[in-house]
Parts: structure tokens; sequence; C-alpha cells
């Protein structure tokens, strides 16, 4: 999946996206989360930060890695969360892929 040393860097929209990576919970009880979501949550992430480009993901079935509209994909947390994000290209000297992480949602809520 690495090529070159090349990784997808991540970025968080939101602070508690963060805190749920960085810390396992977050300050806000609005995003409390059970923890094993929490913890499928990070290995979501883990899956993208070690991915060199989107086409990495379509590799993955168990992700249910989904095009969305506006530019937003989504990938399979557990049966009932998704994570959104969105993806931008930064052409500095080599190609540097950015995933901006947006959500993590209630699919049928």
């Amino acid at each position: 999946m690495q090529q070159n040393g090349i990784r997808m860097i991540i970025e968080y929209e939101k602070e508690y996206l963060q805190e749920l990576y960085d810390k396992g919970k977050c300050k806000n009880k609005k995003f409390r989360f059970q923890p094993q979501v929490v913890q499928k949550y990070q290995k979501r992430i883990d899956t993208l930060m070690a991915a060199t480009g989107i086409e990495d993901l379509y590799v993955f079935n168990s992700l249910n890695f989904e095009a969305l509209d506006n530019g937003f994909y989504s990938i399979r947390i557990d049966y009932h969360y998704r994570l959104i994000f969105k993806i931008r290209e930064d052409s500095t000297e080599k190609t540097i892929t950015i995933c901006i992480i947006t959500d993590l949602t209630n699919h049928y809520q």
C-alpha cells in the first residue's frame, strides 16, 4: 500500500474527531460514542493514514468505500456508523493526498 514513504495526511474538520482519535474520547458529551465504535474509528483513521491515495481504499471490501455527493466519501466504521471525509491533492514537490475527516455519523438515523 505504501509507496516511497508517501502516506495520506489527515486533517480534522471538527475538534471532536481529532480528540476521538488521539484520546479515545472527547470533552463534548454530544459526541460520546461506545468504546468499540471509537476503537474501530481509530483503526479506520490508521487505514486512511497508511493509504498512499484514494485508490488504495478500493481494495478493502470491508470499508464499503463510497463516493457521495459534492466530493465527499464514506467508509464503514461498523454496521451503524460511517466516517465521512473529503480528499484534497496538494501538488508541491510530490503529490500529497490530504484526507479531511468531516464527520462520524450514525448511518441509520
